[in-house]
């Protein structure tokens, strides 16, 4: 018995599976009106987990009810807030449930701390489907546990950047959230992440979307000026400036947390709680590539290199030919 995949079979369900409509609805109802949903974007590894934990932990301090669901196939927006432990994905565990006959139950995806309520939507096993079906099909499963019906302040969406991808730009597309945070710092390709967030945001409203951008955290700031620059270009506000800072590195390394009163950053947080509370979404002025490259120095991003064309000879290397040319060439005598 021949148990090899048939790969022809494999990828044409994936083809069919990336051109599926979403089935999901757009929320609607009063406990959308009264919860601030709020998509929190950024390139991987910038530093998002990082930010929502601590500005969850901060948010539930100060008496709001927050629900943090990471929309990351990594699955790892809740790592901080639980100590470095894994969260058991709403995927994962309502596949495992299906298999054994039961129900998946909220007890068994959604675990607190510090008044912070968390989930992990997941992701399918690698090289197994798309990552952001994934996504689209976590939030189908969350309608099925009550998603409409729960009564929070704030419901904070952690998702990759990568926008281009139907599940990851969902909250934008369907009028899911109310307003996106971008996460960046001074260097190119987060601020280039960004910038594609802000044009699928302009995309949408176009077509009739409501989403706009409220604001940019600027995570990991040297100082150099480049994220704040970004946010002046695209016409958006810098919510927080998070500084590079070695405490910081070290307690996020050990799965401290470090948005809390009680701490010496606690202010910093603070006032981001607050700015991301008031601050009202906005529709982004997205850069171009040569603009988005105009905020760095030549120096540091190649931004002067002139394209020179190849040609068919280029391209045949050891097999080019020259061939007679049947060009006539008139004499000027």
């Amino acid at each position: 018995m021949n148990d090899v995949p048939n790969l022809k079979d494999f990828a044409t369900r994936l083809r069919d599976e990336a051109h599926e409509e979403p089935t999901l609805e757009v929320p609607q109802g009063e406990p959308t009106k009264k919860t601030q949903i709020i998509a929190i974007y950024g390139k991987g590894g910038i530093g998002k987990s990082f930010t929502l934990a601590n500005l969850s932990h901060m948010m539930a301090e100060m008496g709001k009810r927050v629900l943090l669901i990471g929309c990351d196939p990594k699955s790892d927006t809740t790592s901080l807030l639980f100590g470095g432990k894994a969260c058991p994905t709403i995927i994962e565990t309502s596949t495992r449930k299906k298999l054994a006959g039961e129900e998946v139950k909220i007890g068994d995806v959604c675990f607190k701390r510090g008044g912070v309520f968390a989930m992990e939507l997941g992701g399918p096993e690698v090289g197994r489907g798309c990552g952001g079906r994934g996504i689209i099909h976590g939030f189908e499963l969350l309608e099925k546990l009550g998603f409409h019906d729960w009564d929070f302040d704030y419901v904070l969406l952690d998702f990759l950047g990568d926008v281009v991808c139907g599940g990851f730009g969902l909250p934008i597309a369907r009028d899911m959230a109310q307003k996106v945070i971008l996460v960046g710092s001074n260097d190119l390709q987060s601020l280039y992440v960004a910038n594609n967030v802000c044009s699928a945001v302009e995309y949408f409203r176009k077509l009739g979307g409501n989403v706009g951008i409220a604001g940019l955290v600027i995570n990991k700031d040297d100082g150099t000026g480049e994220a704040a620059a970004f946010a002046a270009a695209v016409n958006i506000p810098v919510l927080a400036s998070i500084p590079a800072d070695e405490d910081l590195r070290r307690k996020s390394a050990n799965y401290q947390i470090v948005g809390t009163a009680a701490g010496p950053w606690g202010a910093l947080f603070g006032q981001l709680a607050e700015a991301v509370g008031i601050a009202p979404p906005v529709r982004p002025a997205p850069l171009s590539q040569d603009g988005l490259l105009n905020l760095f120095d030549a120096e540091t991003t190649g931004k002067d290199f002139v394209l020179t064309p190849a040609t068919d000879m280029d391209m045949r290397g050891k097999n080019a030919v020259a061939k007679p040319s049947l060009e006539v060439v008139y004499d000027n005598a």
